[in-house]
């Protein structure tokens, strides 16, 4: 046995895990896809929105504790909420208006004005929050503008979707910005036509596989999935996708891999 060197038995050893790395290098290589436009999600995508929504529906369950049990109240408003999307849409004006009607629903119009007071002071701070960017939006932003058009497609109520994007600094990264009622298939269909591309080369980034993923994968575009550690619950899909145009990732960073 040589005293130096790596020996024949080692050769071969190292031989097999060099054509076994190999291998792998070609396998994990990813054919550079079509993509020209990449559209990113706004909120709990590139900015913290849902933990503020959660923050205040706690509040809003303490105040109707003399009506009902906290997980009672807050099961009324998701219902609510999801009744009055089609007359209010989404955002924390609509998310308001459903805290007072569900306060009068559950206290059958006895609820005082002073609660009414609060329930709206509570939708003035979510308006008057600062914008608080996630880890690594900036970074990525910078390393894919210029490879591609990026967009941002988040749906929301539009005076506080553009009052976000104007004071998250990042607004200039964009190239198309469109805030929409809803984000149905017919919806992105109309966004890739007016953006004049392709499906296949449209992808969307979003931490909603309901809203930013699967009707953009049913129209043959493709769709990165960055969960994000809370979710509305109207959001929730109870199906795992399968799909060649499909991506998870843990974090925004990530995307990267597959898109430089």
């Amino acid at each position: 046995m040589a005293k130096h060197g790596i020996g024949r038995e080692n050769l071969n050893t190292y031989s097999n895990n060099l054509e076994i790395w190999r291998k792998t290098q070609i396998c994990s290589y990813k054919q550079p896809m079509s993509i020209k436009v990449i559209a990113f999600d706004a909120d709990d995508t590139l900015w913290v929105n849902e933990p503020y929504f959660q923050e205040i529906e706690k509040k809003f369950c303490v105040l109707l504790e003399d009506y009902l049990p906290q997980h009672t109240s807050a099961r009324e408003l998701l219902k609510t909420e999801i009744d009055n999307l089609a007359l209010y849409g989404y955002g924390i004006k609509g998310f308001m208006l459903s805290m007072i009607e569900t306060a009068m629903s559950v206290s059958q119009h006895t609820i005082s004005l002073d609660v009414i007071e609060k329930i709206i002071g509570y939708g003035k701070d979510l308006l008057a929050r600062p914008i608080e960017l996630l880890d690594g939006v900036d970074e990525v932003l910078q390393q894919l503008k210029g490879r591609y058009r990026l967009v941002v497609a988040t749906k929301g109520d539009l005076l506080d979707q553009e009052r976000k994007l104007k004071n998250s600094g990042i607004e200039h990264f964009f190239h198309h910005i469109e805030i929409m009622s809803d984000k149905k298939e017919s919806d992105y269909q109309k966004l890739i036509r007016h953006l004049d591309v392709q499906p296949e080369e449209f992808l969307m980034i979003g931490n909603s596989l309901k809203s930013d993923i699967l009707p953009v994968l049913n129209l043959g575009g493709h769709g990165f999935h960055i969960p994000y550690h809370t979710t509305w619950a109207h959001e929730h899909i109870d199906h795992t996708i399968e799909h060649e145009n499909f991506k998870q990732v843990e974090h925004i960073k990530q995307v990267l891999i597959h898109l430089v």
